[in-house]
């Protein structure tokens, strides 16, 4: 019987570890040193090593990672002096304005091991991610632009925060779609989150490799020319597109 695989999996050991994972995802909302914490469980996890091997089965990936490319510091003052419409300028103006510190991110110790050295960059780069993916940088496009990320790398941090979303989702949703009357009750159901992480595992498959790209040499170039040479087909509309946040439009108009 397919039960007897689930109580194998339901070891007592799993669960507890199971358990202190779930406490720190359920902290993360407020803290994002929580997200950092599991990233740092999940270190020398089995999980953590599909996610290399993942990484060193793409050649330009692979060469990433053989060259351990982190680049300068990101510079808000002087990205904004950049194009109007690139890379560069858009970020940054997005950043000022939500008052985001691009160097909220954890740095690993050793960048010289891979597994370091990929999260690290993960984590450098995840802001730029939402930027070209048009994903929110809030709470409801969050799961969307993770999922690109999980969609490429398999990277297990926000693999699992894409599954313990839909849990937690499961256990404490009280509409279905269908009844959410605004987008805050929409957020809350599973509907609403399969949908946001569907879309961004689909813009993940269909891209080309992210992790490789070095956009600290490119800041200059257009956003929209990143996106064509990517095969990135951004969300531009919607609760969670940044696009819809009438702030951001104003500050990129």
């Amino acid at each position: 019987m397919g039960y007897k695989y689930i109580n194998q999996l339901a070891s007592p050991e799993n669960v507890k570890t199971f358990l202190e994972f779930v406490d720190l995802a359920a902290g993360a909302g407020k803290d994002v040193n929580n997200v950092w914490d599991i990233g740092d469980k999940m270190r020398n996890s089995k999980q953590m090593q599909l996610c290399l091997r993942t990484i060193q089965q793409e050649p330009a990936c692979a060469q990433m990672l053989k060259e351990k490319y982190m680049g300068p510091a990101f510079d808000i003052e002087a990205l904004l002096k950049m194009p109007k419409g690139s890379l560069g300028w858009t970020y940054a103006k997005i950043m000022s304005t939500l008052g985001y510190d691009p160097q909220f991110y954890r740095v690993r110790d050793n960048l010289d091991e891979d597994i370091d050295y990929i999260a690290s960059r993960i984590h450098k780069t995840h802001d730029i991610h939402h930027i070209v993916t048009g994903f929110s940088l809030d709470g409801l496009g969050e799961l969307g632009v993770i999922s690109v990320t999980v969609a490429q790398t398999r990277y297990p941090t926000f693999l699992f925060l894409d599954l313990i979303s839909l849990l937690m989702t499961f256990m404490m949703s009280d509409k279905l779609a269908t009844e959410a009357t605004n987008i805050n009750e929409q957020g809350r159901t599973l509907k609403y989150q399969f949908d946001l992480i569907s879309d961004g595992l689909k813009i993940g498959q269909e891209a080309k490799p992210l992790f490789p790209v070095k956009w600290e040499e490119g800041w200059e170039r257009p956003l929209d020319e990143w996106r064509e040479e990517l095969n990135i087909k951004p969300v531009l509309e919607g609760p969670y597109s940044w696009y819809s946040k009438a702030n951001l439009q104003e500050a990129i108009a």
